[in-house]
């Protein structure tokens, strides 16, 4: 009989895109195998498909395998997605490159494909999720220490020519730090160090007052008016009862453009998660060691003020938001920043419609994303997506990347109206019954109305 392998594989991301890291944990007999690896720039799906890929690669070809994975984007893709991937060359799929690679590396084995829920303590799933934040640690300290070589470099090369080994006297006595050319190359050098350092993918950085705050700096610089696109998820419904904050998460928009700055923070609520665990699955175990509301209160804060807060179902978050900040002494969140709503954008723009989040992915053709579990940094995301389709329609100039705050403030400049008398064609008897053929098919496929059937 062949043997039978067991195989936890994860991967984890510190921005999305950001650095990141995959893991792979391979169980048999009484031996275990520990992999792992990271990209200064990638993305958390990417780095779910690679812990597959080198962990099925490091096991023999006639070995049973049986894998664990939390990423049902992986699960899926490999074992019913892909047929239809395949079938239409691959056309609109995101990742080919590294789907093509799991497909050839999975032709001719036998392969169980399992889910698990993440971060819900199992040894398996968390050794491998260990092993993924260390591929993306030591991808840091590699990048870090090619930099600090590179550096070293620089200055013996300096050096070798202060020395003088041909006996050339270039003059170490007339030259020193003072000299006004020295100090110059000296600047220019550590300016074009600084620009290679503040060009390379972003790293998150851990806060020195806590470790679990991630803060990821901006690679865009863009200019304007902060709106910061935000979710959090909670013990319960009712801030008024005492449930509390368990996760908070937050990127940046500046004129329409994510500048890929965020910070993600879990939360220890002091009061067992209960229920909640259903849509979040964060346990107790996972937040055992996270820091209270009052730890990281100072640093939210300071990153979140004087912003456009922008969430859906808006209310439901800053009522939280503004009962924790005052618990931990400070002013309410809703009094130093303007805040949007996209739940009331969207009843506004399709009444009596579904506009859950997940309604609107569906309805503007976001590309789709494991959500089995809520997540404060993947919901945001996915809203950035979608505030941006539901707010993009046809704009004047620069208009729409105006904030809500300053086209509240009065001091943003109108729109220009343009009075322009346009010709009106008048389709034709095969024309307008192609049309009502074409609604008649939207509308048994959808289900609902069709905007251009009214």
């Amino acid at each position: 009989m062949s043997q039978t392998i067991t195989l936890y594989v994860d991967g984890a991301c510190r921005g999305n895109p950001g650095l990141g890291g995959w893991g792979a944990y391979i169980i048999y007999d009484d031996t275990k195998q520990k992999l792992y690896g990271g990209e200064l720039n990638t993305t958390n799906n990417r780095m779910e498909l690679k812990a597959a890929i080198e962990g099925i690669r490091a096991c023999p070809a006639d070995a049973h395998l049986i894998i664990w994975t939390d990423s049902n984007y992986v699960k899926q893709g490999i074992t019913e997605w892909i047929h239809g991937w395949k079938k239409k060359n691959w056309k609109d799929v995101k990742n080919p490159d590294l789907w093509k690679e799991l497909d050839q590396t999975c032709q001719g084995r036998d392969i169980e494909w399992h889910w698990i829920k993440g971060h819900a303590g199992h040894e398996g799933n968390e050794m491998a999720d260990h092993l993924a934040n260390l591929g993306a640690d030591q991808t840091r300290d590699q990048h870090k220490n090619k930099e600090a070589t590179m550096q070293d470099i620089k200055k013996s090369e300096s050096d070798w020519l202060l020395d003088d080994p041909f006996g050339l006297d270039i003059g170490t006595d007339t030259e020193s730090e003072d000299d006004p050319l020295m100090a110059e190359t000296s600047e220019e050098t550590e300016e074009v160090l600084n620009h290679q350092q503040e060009s390379t993918s972003p790293s998150v950085q851990e806060h020195s007052e806590h470790p679990h705050i991630k803060l990821t700096p901006a690679t865009l610089e863009v200019h304007g008016q902060r709106q910061l696109i935000l979710d959090t998820e909670t013990t319960g419904f009712y801030y008024q009862n005492d449930d509390r904050i368990i996760e908070v998460g937050a990127i940046e928009m500046i004129n329409r453009k994510l500048t890929g700055s965020s910070i993600h923070i879990y939360i220890r609520p002091e009061k067992p998660v209960g229920d909640s665990v259903e849509i979040h699955g964060i346990t107790d175990e996972f937040l055992a060691d996270k820091p209270v509301y009052a730890e990281i209160a100072a640093t939210l804060f300071d990153y979140l003020k004087g912003a456009e807060i922008i969430a859906h179902n808006a209310t439901f978050d800053m009522n939280f938001l503004d009962m924790e900040f005052q618990r931990a002494g400070l002013p309410t969140l809703s009094s130093v920043c303007a805040v949007t709503d996209t739940l009331a954008l969207a009843k506004g723009k399709h009444p009596g419609q579904k506009n859950s989040l997940d309604a609107l992915v569906r309805r503007y053709e976001i590309p789709a994303r494991d959500r089995t579990y809520h997540g404060a940094l993947l919901d945001a995301e996915i809203l950035s997506d979608v505030y941006l389709a539901m707010t993009g329609g046809q704009v004047s100039f620069d208009m729409d990347a105006l904030s809500h705050a300053e086209q509240n403030s009065g001091t943003s400049a109108q729109r220009l109206a343009l009075d322009l008398s346009l010709p009106v064609i008048e389709p034709s008897e095969e024309e307008l019954e192609a049309h009502n053929q074409w609604v008649a098919k939207y509308q048994e496929k959808h289900g609902e109305p069709c905007f251009f059937g009214k």
